[in-house]
């Protein structure tokens, strides 16, 4: 019976190991800062193995700033934080699928890494632009002074979060913002899906920095840029050049096999001629019929599947094989499977199928002043929300990029843009997409028209904006069966005392109190989900208690985890818990009255479901 490692991966010793499979000779030994042996890599060796010249100085091309180096770091630190359900800020959340997370995105990507890794089909960010008014969370290494740090930094808000206001008068301005921005793209990386994408909106002021970030991380030839049009002219604030646009960054994690998912894509065509009718199932050249004119029965090849075809019986084509071919080559011809026809292409109005392509110009996506109208409508006659995306760019980025089935997440949620077009346009088209949002809780300003409307927060602004959205499409479509509710979990300190994780620090003045190694006043449902992060399993899935034996019993989607935290569980608890042959259990350590009682659990679940994996906390 193994105990709950209750903290993140050390992604630094997972990738260690990578390497030392693949090059041995460039592993070292080395003491780390306890004294302990572990495995370091010779970087010097390293380059070597992956060069075919010799290597020597410095040189290469490399885009770096001040920082960079401690933003690497931090992606691949281990957090032990957890995230704690808050059922009274959630909506229908025995039944929904979505999550709405508040906390900082750094830690909440950490601790995603388990339960997510592969699984998000799209992201959507529109993080700070950096404009000089700018807040967000920074750890500030370059200052070494807490009352100096205290100082930059402002308040504190009262979840503890400190918020750095990155002005331009910094000297850090830029190095700030990149060292912000690295790590949350690494460990978004990992979220994705093969196929997945991650698009991020952004202004010309960082964009050049944020374009050459993601090069390094998605790699160079998996990058390409959107423009939206984001207003039309009037009200033009800039002095000379007004700025019309605004660019979306979008990140394949795999760009060549990617297939875009054109059955969600409005098809417009407008055709010259059908050049004649074919048999889906293929027409051998023997039994193509009587028609005197042999030269007009060739083969024509889809180029997309290799598949050949030929007329039906007694048809022939109206153009002959030089025109075909040709017409295949220009991309002109389009094959027809729904009405077993091939047609000659005059212009394609809104995308070229045969190349694959999506026009990287959005000009009738909405606009801010549609986006900021959006909000009025849906919050009441207060700018509460300063810059928010219209619905309309992002449904038009899901229907690019996600499927029907996709997770969605949006880590800098803001305004809830992102969840209010995952449901809207899972009523127009059926689907079944989930969101997982996340937001800092940034405290909204006394004097800002958010505090007046009686929102203390960002997140406060969001998750009310997701259940007006979500009840406004239920009335506008009449579907009842949308998944319009989220489940709310708040970044918190772990559950597990600090002598959980270092017992060896344990003193004797703390043995009283280590006879429990669970912090006061968290409660089953906290546990739970900090077990459902440890051994990486969704937290949208199906969660119900069940009474046993006046034990609360805690089961995860039908038996993927049974959880039981109270003291000294009778032996009929486990047993009946045992009958429902769960995959993974998990007790605390003061389950068990005594330690002969622990062992008997083992020898229960090995007689009555052997293939269950059994932890304790």
């Amino acid at each position: 019976m193994d105990k709950m490692k209750m903290s993140t991966p050390d992604f630094t010793r997972i990738n260690v190991e990578k390497i030392a499979e693949m090059f041995p000779n460039v592993v070292t030994e080395a003491k780390d800062e306890q004294g302990n042996l572990v495995h370091k890599i010779d970087f010097e060796k390293l380059k070597q193995e992956l060069s075919t010249d010799v290597i020597e100085g410095d040189e290469s091309y490399d885009f770096t700033w001040v920082g960079k180096k401690s933003a690497m770091v931090e992606a691949n630190k281990p957090t032990n934080k957890t995230l704690r359900p808050c059922l009274e800020d959630s909506v229908n959340w025995d039944k929904t699928e979505n999550l709405y997370i508040e906390g900082d995105n750094l830690e909440v990507l950490k601790l995603l890494q388990e339960s997510y890794l592969n699984k998000i089909k799209m992201i959507y960010i529109d993080p700070p632009y950096n404009t000089g008014n700018d807040s967000f969370i920074y750890p500030d290494d370059y200052k070494t002074n807490k009352d100096q740090y205290d100082e930059e930094v402002g308040a504190v808000d009262d979840s503890g979060y400190r918020m750095f206001r990155n002005t331009k008068d910094k000297g850090h301005f830029h190095s700030s913002w990149c060292s912000m921005m690295y790590p949350r793209l690494k460990l978004a990386r990992n979220l994705l899906t093969d196929d997945g994408v991650i698009f991020i909106s952004m202004a010309d002021n960082e964009l050049p920095n944020l374009t050459k970030i993601c090069e390094e991380i998605y790699g160079k030839n998996n990058i390409e840029i959107f423009v939206w049009k984001k207003k039309g002219g009037a009200g033009n604030t800039e002095k000379i050049i007004g700025v019309l646009t605004e660019y979306i960054i979008c990140c394949f994690k795999n760009k060549k096999p990617y297939d875009l998912n054109y059955q969600n894509f409005e098809r417009v065509y407008k055709f010259s001629d059908e050049i004649g009718a074919y048999n889906l199932e293929g027409i051998e050249k023997t039994n193509l019929g009587t028609y005197e004119r042999k030269t007009m029965l060739f083969a024509i090849k889809d180029p997309k599947t290799g598949k050949e075809f030929f007329p039906s019986q007694d048809m022939r084509w109206t153009i002959g094989e030089e025109t075909a071919n040709s017409l295949i080559k220009e991309n002109k011809l389009y094959f027809d499977y729904s009405s077993n026809k091939v047609k000659r292409i005059k212009r394609d109005i809104d995308y070229e199928e045969s190349q694959n392509v999506y026009y990287n110009l959005l000009t009738e996506e909405g606009s801010l002043a549609s986006a900021k109208d959006e909000c009025l409508e849906l919050l009441g006659n207060r700018e509460i929300f300063d810059t928010p995306k219209p619905s309309k760019l992002l449904c038009k980025i899901l229907k690019i990029a996600s499927k029907k089935d996709s997770i969605i997440l949006d880590f800098f949620s803001g305004s809830a843009t992102t969840a209010h077009a995952v449901m809207q346009l899972n009523a127009e088209d059926g689907g079944k997409r989930k969101f997982i949002m996340v937001q800092l809780p940034e405290v909204c300003d006394e004097k800002s028209e958010a505090y007046k409307a009686g929102y203390k927060n960002i997140c406060e602004i969001g998750k009310e904006r997701i259940r007006r959205a979500g009840k406004k499409i239920i009335e506008e479509t009449g579907k009842t069966d949308l998944d319009i509710g989220f489940r709310v979990l708040k970044l918190d300190e772990s559950n597990m005392k600090d002598v959980y994780y270092t017992p060896d620090e344990l003193s004797q003045s703390d043995l009283i109190d280590s006879i429990s190694n669970i912090k006061k006043g968290r409660s089953g449902y906290d546990l739970l989900y900090q077990c459902m992060l440890d051994w990486g399993l969704e937290l949208s899935l199906s969660h119900k208690i069940e009474r046993i034996n006046n034990n609360e019993v805690h089961i995860v989607n039908d038996g993927d985890l049974i959880a039981c935290f109270d003291d000294k569980i009778p032996e009929e608890t486990v047993k009946q818990i045992a009958d429902l042959k769960p995959l993974r259990v998990v007790f605390r350590d003061s389950s068990f009255a005594t330690p002969a009682a622990r062992i008997n659990v083992d020898e229960i679940f090995k007689l009555k479901s052997p293939q269950t994996t059994i932890k304790v906390l």
